[in-house]
């Protein structure tokens, strides 16, 4: 059973999984940063970058905008910061890479090992 357990814990996409996490859990810290600056600035043009106060006919709809407003800030990060290189980096080694050729079926193998046995004639 400890074998079994220790098999799983030394696959590799276990091992990527973790990394990936630590990964993750850093770069939400820069992500998270990145949206507080940003909603400075949205403050520094609108007043407050907390629209929690806004209550439009009673209903508290403030923090929901708040916090649509960070989701976007997020998404856009991630993807300019992840996405977009990511992809260039993909596109560009599409680029460079040789398309892979078939292998020859048996009947142009035979037929090729025929031509060649007339022309030695």
């Amino acid at each position: 059973m400890l074998k079994g357990f220790k098999d799983f814990i030394m696959r590799g996409n276990v091992v990527d999984l973790a990394v990936a996490v630590v990964i993750g859990t850093a770069f939400g810290k820069v992500v998270e940063a990145f949206v507080t600056m940003i909603m400075q600035l949205i403050g520094k043009l609108g007043g407050s970058p907390d629209f929690s106060a806004y209550k439009p006919g009673g209903i508290a709809v403030g923090s929901f905008i708040t916090v649509t407003i960070s989701f976007l800030i997020v998404a856009l990060a991630v993807y300019f910061m992840v996405v977009a290189p990511m992809n260039a980096l993909a596109a560009r080694r599409a680029r460079g890479a040789e398309p892979e050729t078939e292998a020859p079926s048996e009947e142009v193998l035979l037929l090729t090992e025929i031509r060649d046995s007339l022309r030695t004639r």
